[in-house]
């Protein structure tokens, strides 16, 4: 599992530019006009980590898998999305199925590429995307009521306390304020989540920026800074110009062209850490002589759940986890030198599992 983000944004932002780079494919045709994507693109990238490779190392692995991320490209959103303008109903709901939603922001000017609204404003195509998804959000709920309604008359539960949800989240959109800013329970996250809404999934900033502030960012990419600050939302600033030209480079030319530009990393590393960070996401590894191999979790998860990330056999027939943290497995020269040591541990199932973990699970068949 890593984790699928729904990249967003108005016609002729970069998304698509972006989109190909990071997926190192032309999948998605870029060009300078409005709703070149015409089918949602669907595009798995491995997650970068030094330490996967670390382990392979040590481990003598045969073979390294990292982790992946899925990145969905979505058409260009207009005003009117929510009402079908564009190509908006189709995609929308593409929306719904992601894990978080970026939303790709113009933060460079340049006169050869239109804008579809004539203007470079960051903050208010941010806010375009925002309220069309509200509208999605406001008319999908205000069609369920007269159906929980009815339920609920009928003394169901279930249906009263989904209604109770439906009915706070209005109050939230009609006042032009997201879904994630209900105040939802514990016991009402599962019922909450369920109700699929578009401006309830956590939001990253990714501001495109040209290649002049990639390094540092501009003017335009302060605000849209200062903006997911105030609403806890992530932000990366990424240049998807450079992207494509690192895309098209072996991994050598792409550390001494990054130098050059004062990188120490392409964007595609500082946006898949701020989607974890944003998701609350984790990784952990198993290494062996066959495979060193990374895997997705959310923060959080005991040592039952990671193993059925694996085999849902290994939940089920969970013993126990061998546990290394990474810093003593590498430390001490893999999983015999950390035995020795005595820094391998026996976990049973309430051990909630950190980042780095190097685990081998043991199960009963």
């Amino acid at each position: 599992m890593g984790f699928k983000c729904g990249i967003v944004g108005l016609p002729n932002v970069g998304k698509s530019t972006l989109f190909n780079a990071l997926t190192e494919t032309a999948a998605a045709a870029a060009a300078n006009y409005p709703f070149c994507t015409i089918e949602p693109n669907v595009g798995e990238v491995p997650v970068p980590d030094t330490r996967l490779d670390t382990l392979a190392k040590i481990a003598k692995s045969a073979e390294v898998i990292p982790t992946r991320l899925t990145f969905v490209d979505i058409a260009g959103l207009v005003r009117g999305a929510s009402k079908g303008e564009g190509l908006g109903n189709q995609f929308l709901a593409v929306i719904r199925e992601v894990d978080a939603i970026a939303y790709v922001l113009r933060c460079f000017e340049d006169d050869d590429i239109i804008h579809v609204e004539g203007r470079v404003d960051p903050i208010a195509d941010a806010e375009t995307i925002e309220t069309e998804l509200m509208l999605a959000d406001l008319d999908s709920l205000e069609k369920r009521i007269p159906t929980l309604e009815r339920r609920v008359r009928g003394q169901d539960k279930e249906a009263k306390k989904t209604l109770e949800l439906v009915e706070r989240s209005l109050v939230l959109l009609r006042e032009g304020k997201s879904a994630r800013l209900a105040q939802v329970s514990d016991e009402e996250r599962t019922t909450f989540k369920a109700l699929n809404l578009l401006t309830a999934k956590p939001v990253l900033y990714v501001c495109n920026v040209d290649e002049a502030s990639a390094a540092t960012g501009n003017a335009h990419s302060q605000l849209v800074e200062e903006r997911a600050k105030a609403e806890g939302a992530g932000c990366v600033i990424i240049s998807a110009k450079i992207e494509a030209e690192l895309a098209e480079l072996s991994p050598d030319e792409r550390r001494v062209y990054l130098a050059e530009l004062g990188l120490a990393e392409p964007g595609l590393n500082r946006l898949i850490r701020e989607g974890y960070k944003l998701l609350g996401l984790i990784t952990y590894f198993t290494a062996g002589p066959k495979e060193a191999r990374a895997w997705t979790v959310t923060e959080g998860t005991r040592a039952p759940q990671a193993a059925g990330v694996i085999h849902t056999d290994f939940e089920k027939g969970f013993i126990r986890a061998e546990t290394i943290p990474y810093d003593d497995y590498v430390a001490l020269g893999g999983e015999a030198g950390a035995r020795d040591a005595g820094k391998l541990r026996l976990e049973g199932k309430d051990y909630v599992v950190k980042d780095g973990d190097v685990l081998h699970f043991r199960f009963a068949n």
